[in-house]
């Protein structure tokens, strides 16, 4: 039984512009369109990247000023004498605003 070739009539696939200058013009065009948002996201990504990092150097700056109030403060040097007495206010803190929320 003798094979036979198919033959199919599909249309030739040419990369010459001129055969497709809509096409063309469009994928142009969308290039780009990719290539803008690509420099326009670059540029964002680097300020969020500046301003994250200016943020986390102030929340670090006032941590550690927070930190020196606190050591220097009346309260913070009797929470560290007294760590027992310091929990029993808080405790007793604790259970009065409890108790007036309640009421309410």
């Amino acid at each position: 039984m003798p094979t036979t070739a198919k033959t199919t009539n599909k249309p030739k696939v040419t990369n010459n512009p001129s055969d497709t200058p809509i096409a063309d013009k469009m994928t142009d065009t969308l290039h780009q369109s990719v290539d803008t948002l690509s420099e326009h996201a670059h540029v964002a990504e680097e300020k969020i990247r500046e301003s994250a990092t200016s943020s986390a150097q102030t929340f670090e700056q006032k941590q550690q000023q927070a930190k020196q109030y606190w050591d220097q403060s009346s309260v913070g040097k009797f929470s560290k004498e007294n760590p027992v007495a310091t929990a029993g206010i808080a405790f007793a803190a604790g259970v009065l605003l409890t108790t007036l929320l309640k009421r309410k």
